[in-house]
């Protein structure tokens, strides 16, 4: 079990954090800057903490008040940088093995264990291989056949997949997949991207300006999140600044809508919003007229830009290519959307 409750000031930026993990794996859900990255370094003894306390499986890492800082070789975590840091002048199975240097095994123990992370890694045929004879997806494998083979306590990824292409980031999302379901421990998964995090995360710790704005099980961040920063990063395209107008009701002024929720609506609402697939054609529940503004179409998909009689603020409404084909009228329309669909936002 890993607990971590820290601050760190980097100038006018602070991190202030607080969660636990168990054998499961958190994703850390933020932009860029906003203290994910510098949460793993804490936790791996990269970055000292200003105050608080780090502690996995009753071990204390990092403890302010009782002056205790292990060093980072001390603490058995491994963490996957986003380049790999693989040593460029070593083989596949150098590089395994330099996780081992601090093992206290015999030399043939250690060969047996290397043999054993590059079938588990899948990297057979490739142990003489150097780095820059392998593909991205090749280098993250024996990155992680280094880390996973020195047996860490807690495995941390900084966005593994952000120097891959699309069609690489699809087939090692697989295998990091594979091998965070073997892990025995919890496991920490930094990304900016919210697909990434609900197909391979148990959990989410969504970040905002160096402090967690919400922790929870992905499915339920994803149904009803309650702040606007996760609204935001979990793919929300319509929020705006909204108050409460009866038990139900909440009344948007920059879309001119008075719109109708499933649920009464709490004291500190301040704004609402709605995912772009919700809006259906037609309807009478929540039903507004609107001209269309601007069609922005995908191989796969339509975005239509849509604005409510009176708005300040267009709307984005995104549906198959298909719905968008069968539309009788594609300047002037009615849309709705149901109230279980309206997210009221703090």
């Amino acid at each position: 079990m890993l607990m971590v409750d820290i601050q760190k000031a980097f100038g006018s930026f602070r991190l202030d954090v607080s969660f636990t993990a168990e054998k499961e794996t958190i994703g850390l859900l933020g932009a860029s800057g906003c203290g994910k990255s510098m949460t793993l370094r804490c936790i791996a003894g990269i970055v000292k903490p200003d105050s608080g306390k780090i502690v996995l499986d009753g071990q204390t890492l990092f403890d302010s008040e009782r002056g205790i800082d292990l060093p980072p070789q001390k603490r058995r975590v491994g963490l996957l940088f986003q380049n790999y840091a693989l040593f460029p002048n070593m083989t596949v199975e150098q590089n395994i093995l330099t996780g081992l240097r601090r093992s206290g095994l015999a030399q043939h123990a250690k060969r047996v264990r290397v043999a054993e992370t590059v079938e588990r890694l899948q990297l057979g045929g490739l142990e003489r291989r150097r780095p820059h004879q392998l593909s991205g997806g090749q280098q993250q494998r024996a990155a992680l056949a280094r880390i996973l083979v020195s047996e860490p306590r807690i495995l941390m990824l900084d966005e593994p997949f952000s120097a891959l292409d699309s069609f690489l980031r699809w087939q090692t999302e697989r295998e990091v997949l594979r091998v965070l379901e073997q892990f025995n421990g919890p496991a920490l998964f930094v990304s900016h991207n919210r697909d990434e995090i609900y197909r391979l995360c148990d959990k989410v710790a969504v970040y905002d300006r160096g402090r967690i704005d919400a922790y929870c099980e992905k499915w339920a961040l994803f149904q009803s999140p309650h702040t606007r920063a996760a609204a935001l990063l979990t793919g929300c395209k319509n929020i705006a600044d909204a108050y409460p107008s009866g038990e139900n009701a909440v009344t948007v002024p920059a879309w001119n809508l008075t719109l109708r929720a499933a649920a009464p609506m709490a004291g500190d609402v301040s704004a609402v919003g709605i995912r772009a697939h919700f809006f259906r054609p037609g309807g009478t529940e929540n039903a507004f007229a609107c001209r269309v503004e601007q069609v922005i179409e995908s191989p796969f998909e339509v975005r239509v830009l849509v604005r409510p009689k009176g708005a300040s603020q267009s709307l984005c409404w995104i549906l198959n290519k298909a719905e968008y084909a069968a539309l009788p009228n594609r300047e002037s329309l009615t849309l709705s959307v149901s109230p279980s669909d309206i997210l009221p936002l703090r």
